[in-house]
């Protein structure tokens, strides 16, 4: 399985990602995840990209790709992977196109994760961390209760993301239409793009998303 999630900010990809490790038993990739754990291991990668974003700016694709390179080569990416975040652009599409290329793979499918948007506004304004155990909730419909539910028989001490505002969240979305949305286009012409309804209870979205994989393209 070698999976691309394509989905703007809060349509659950991350949630769906974890579902596919859990029962297929391959990794989940976040370029965000592979980008914090080399500037805190202090690879030459790691601190390529400190030093970038140290001076302000965003970190270029090429060291995002050699990451990219460097994990895909491990021991555990050989019977596929989940991309959660990545490609994020078409120039990024291709990038990861002849990456896979020189290492004789290819994407079995590219699944688009479609959700209204009045949903995807609650989903994110109504997300809760837990500072403890770094569980998930959501306000709206999963919110913490009152039990004693975290570690060492606490209750949940949770937080809202300082990004999760519907400014932010508004101008995520305009990005997300602006850079990610050409990408729908983009594998929909190479017969790879599945679009699945990601509205509703993760474990029904699930069931959904693996119907998406299988289905043969439009």
């Amino acid at each position: 399985m070698r999976l691309v999630l394509l989905g703007a900010p809060g349509s659950g990809k991350g949630t769906q990602a974890r579902k596919l490790v859990e029962k297929y038993g391959v990794p989940q990739i976040s370029t965000g995840d592979l980008l914090r754990d080399a500037v805190a291991r202090g690879t030459l990668l790691g601190l390529k990209a400190k030093a970038v974003m140290g001076e302000g700016r965003l970190v270029d694709d090429a060291i995002v790709l050699a990451m990219l390179r460097e994990r895909l080569a491990q021991p555990d990416a050989a019977q596929g992977f989940v991309l959660d975040g990545y490609p994020r652009n078409v120039a990024q599409a291709d990038a990861l196109a002849s990456l896979l290329e020189e290492a004789g793979q290819a994407l079995d499918a590219v699944v688009l994760m479609e959700v209204d948007v009045t949903a995807l506004f609650r989903r994110l304004t109504g997300r809760r961390t837990c500072r403890r155990c770094g569980k998930l909730f959501n306000i709206y419909g999963n919110p913490p209760g009152d039990g004693p539910d975290c570690e060492g028989g606490q209750r949940h001490d949770v937080f809202q993301r300082p990004d999760d505002n519907e400014a932010t969240i508004a101008r995520r979305l305009e990005v997300f239409d602006a850079q990610t949305r050409p990408l729908v286009a983009y594998y929909n012409q190479r017969g790879l793009l599945r679009a699945i309804d990601a509205n509703g209870a993760p474990d029904e979205v699930f069931t959904r998303l693996e119907a998406g994989m299988r289905r043969s393209p439009p």
